[in-house]
């Protein structure tokens, strides 16, 4: 744990820098009892974590799950055992050994043991047909996994992984039963059975997701809460549910705007938080229609954009705040302006380059290129960010209609190719290349990469950072990868975003990341009464 420690600090001066947060009062003892009710403004596609991509998802489920590792958020980015107990790293960071908690139950009473964590490990390694596993191309380093007896598991890695520790505490790594995984892999999908603290009660479709104390839960004493209640709200309606009172909460984030209006409407009643937020808008373009097999087009679409304009007009009504590479401004991989401005798609000159992304339409023979972009129904950022790079477009003569979809046909479209240009989002738990690079590497290797492009400099590039521990060396490693992605811009970002929450004074045990996907098991969670 100490290597862990080692590596993570670096990040946690700059995440305490960079936050900023107006903190409620100092936490006093838990209380339990009580009902949390917060809002989530879509609807989890399916019930699988190793599937699922979005907040919508994880915050109404992951209440019913636990992982191996999670982050502490109150110290974050430190992490701390879920399901392991303790765990220990070899010398040569090639092993990593857990021990599991005594007496862990799933919520219909069978115990949990090494042999269902290595199935849910071997289902996210090498996914049995049919299954999904977004984050597969994480976990390559992985060669075997041992459970010499009930509670201890063992992973041994075929090359060091900078990123390995972290990837254990990622939330999507649900556990499952192995049980019922041998019955049916795609038992997930449409059950919810896990060990975490809270019970599945029921799924209202369009309406609440609803979830009970789990009494069995292995960590005594906890949850503190009696149950809680996502209801499926969006737009205005969350800012009105947040003032009537019918919610508590609203963890992903609400925009400035609203802030400012829940500020003066509730004062002293709501605890704020803001912080940069490990999340920014791409636009994916699918290199299996023509013409974005062209990377002459692809980069004229990129060009075409003003990035550090639409960060400017739409900071103060959207999340959308930070022009910025890959990897998030202000981090410890993030490119400097003075770089990022010579990478195509990102100069202060947008004149210059609209004039290159015109020549290069033409140079492809579609002056008068004309598609459909595929967008998420949700309000906020996806509205406003399409109508400004419609704008954009619409400048060097690119004509682009604007297809709307909920969340669950948005991925279905993304994940079957039926789409020619698409927004998208890269985001996860933590500042790292090996998780936020994902949807740049060889569609074969990685199911997220929604542009179906096979780049094996790219590959080649991506596994080179992940068994580089030197930061220094890693993060040059990390350039080349970005200079390649965006000149070949088959998935460029647009904007990273801006992280503001508001709760209830009285949501108490609840902390602010820069992640809006850790923190959500509601472990901690208490209410003053």
């Amino acid at each position: 744990m100490n290597l862990a420690q080692a590596w993570v600090l670096p990040l946690a001066f700059l995440w305490l820098g960079s936050a900023a947060m107006a903190q409620p009062m100092a936490q006093a003892t838990p209380k339990r009892g009580g009902t949390l009710v917060f809002a989530v403004d879509s609807e989890p596609a399916n019930y699988d974590c190793h599937a699922n991509v979005s907040f919508a998802f994880l915050h109404p489920v992951a209440p019913h799950y636990s992982t191996l590792l999670k982050f502490d958020t109150a110290n974050y980015p430190q992490i701390v055992g879920d399901l392991a107990q303790s765990w220990s790293i070899s010398p040569d960071r090639r092993t990593y050994t857990f021990k599991l908690h005594p007496g862990i139950l799933f919520h219909n009473g069978t115990k949990l043991t090494s042999a269902d964590v290595k199935a849910s490990y071997q289902r996210i390694i090498a996914p049995p047909p049919g299954v999904v596993s977004s984050r597969q191309v994480d976990y390559a380093s992985i060669a075997s996994i041992e459970t010499p007896d009930p509670l201890t598991v063992v992973f041994h890695l075929q090359w060091p992984d900078a990123s390995m520790l972290a990837n254990f505490a990622s939330p999507w790594n649900c556990i499952y039963s192995a049980v019922k995984l041998a019955e049916d892999p795609q038992f997930p999908k449409t059950h919810v059975l896990g060990s975490g603290p809270f019970v599945f009660i029921r799924h209202d479709s369009g309406k609440r997701w609803i979830g009970k104390r789990w009494d069995g839960y292995f960590l005594p004493g906890k949850p503190y809460l009696d149950a809680y209640e996502a209801d499926f709200i969006s737009g205005s309606a969350v800012v009105k549910a947040l003032e009537t009172g019918r919610v508590m909460a609203e963890f992903r984030s609400i925009t400035p705007e609203e802030r400012d209006e829940l500020t003066h409407a509730m004062g002293e009643r709501i605890s704020l938080y803001e912080s940069p937020w490990i999340i920014d808008l791409l636009l994916v373009l699918n290199t299996q229609q023509p013409p974005f097999n062209d990377v002459r087009v692809r980069r004229a679409i990129s060009l075409a954009i003003d990035r550090w304009g639409m960060a400017q007009s739409l900071s103060s009504s959207t999340f959308l705040k930070y022009a910025g590479g890959l990897m998030r401004p202000g981090s410890a991989f993030s490119i400097p302006e003075a770089e990022l401005i010579e990478l195509p798609g990102f100069s202060h000159d947008i004149a210059a380059s609209r004039a290159e992304a015109r020549r290069l339409l033409a140079e492809a023979g579609v002056p008068k290129l004309s598609f459909t972009l595929t967008n998420r129904d949700i309000p906020v950022p996806y509205g406003p960010a399409a109508e400004a790079v419609i704008a954009a477009w619409r400048e060097i003569g690119v004509s682009v209609t604007q297809q709307k979809l909920n969340t669950k046909d948005w991925q279905s479209a993304l994940e079957s190719g039926h789409f020619a240009a698409a927004f998208d989002f890269s985001g996860d738990y933590f500042d790292d290349p090996t998780l936020q690079l994902t949807k740049y590497v060889s569609r074969d290797l990685s199911p997220v990469n929604y542009g179906r492009s096979t780049d094996r400099v790219l590959d080649a590039l991506y596994v080179g950072q992940a068994i580089t521990p030197n930061l220094p060396q890693r993060t040059k490693v990390v350039r080349e990868f970005e200079r390649r992605a965006l000149e070949q811009a088959y998935t460029v970002p647009i904007l990273w975003w801006d992280r503001i929450v508001v709760t209830e004074s009285n949501v108490r045990g609840w902390n602010m990341t820069p992640s809006h996907y850790i923190g959500q098991d509601l472990t901690d969670v208490w209410l003053e009464h």
